[in-house]
């Protein structure tokens, strides 16, 4: 009898034990889709920086340029 209820007990701590791994296994996968979906916003938001960063950076050039030219026309060293 004793070994019976043992063996009732064993299955039993099994079967809580596989529910057990399955709810932190379902956590962990629903982690990494939301890591997975910030990520590729993440990755999405830099595609966009750089795409910007590329039609900012000649026109910076060109300010760069026309403030050296008028730094050079108002400079007092000029006279």
């Amino acid at each position: 009898m004793i070994v019976l209820v043992l063996t009732w007990l064993g299955i039993g701590c099994w079967l809580v034990c596989f529910w057990w791994m399955h709810r932190i296994s379902s956590r962990q996968d629903s982690m990494l889709r939301e890591l997975h979906e910030m990520t590729e916003r993440i990755q999405k938001l830099s595609e966009s920086e750089h795409e910007l960063i590329r039609e900012v950076h000649p026109q910076v050039g060109e300010i760069r340029e026309h403030v050296e030219t008028v730094k050079e026309a108002v400079s007092p060293e000029k006279d």
